[in-house]
């Protein structure tokens, strides 16, 4: 996890990762959003590197929900994703029953099942997203 005060250090390093991720959120976040939801509120930026070069960055926080409590995994992307995913997500489990949470969850692309498949994942809903234009308001 980078600690709050170094992201800006970082941040050129990140943000092209963060900038596809963002991209596939179809205009409900900018990258600009992503790194004020770090810097400004509540989320964490972790990040999977050699001794080269920032190989992924990973954008975390906790959500409350009335019964659970889970750390989301927010906006993840990289370079090379066999080489670091399972390391990163072994850490964040790790956090994660550390925080006192009972899993981690993400929203991501259908792709992202097959990534998941090895690491107990469990689909347990789709989110889908309708237009409004043309509703005829009443």
């Amino acid at each position: 996890m980078v600690p709050k005060q170094y992201v800006d250090t970082c941040w050129d390093k990140v943000e092209g990762y963060l900038e596809k991720a963002a991209y596939h959120t179809h205009g409900r976040y900018t990258v600009d959003d992503i790194r004020a939801s770090i810097t400004d509120y509540d989320h964490d930026l972790w990040v999977a590197f050699d001794e080269e070069k920032i190989k992924a960055a990973v954008v975390t926080n906790i959500v409350v929900y009335p019964k659970r409590k889970l750390l989301c995994m927010s906006f993840c992307g990289g370079e090379n994703m066999k080489e670091w995913l399972d390391p990163i997500l072994a850490l964040l489990r790790t956090y994660a029953a550390d925080m006192g949470c009972d899993g981690l969850e993400a929203t991501a692309r259908r792709g992202w099942s097959k990534v998941f498949k090895n690491d107990g994942y469990d689909g347990k809903w789709v989110t889908f997203e309708l237009p409004v234009e043309g509703v005829q308001h009443g």
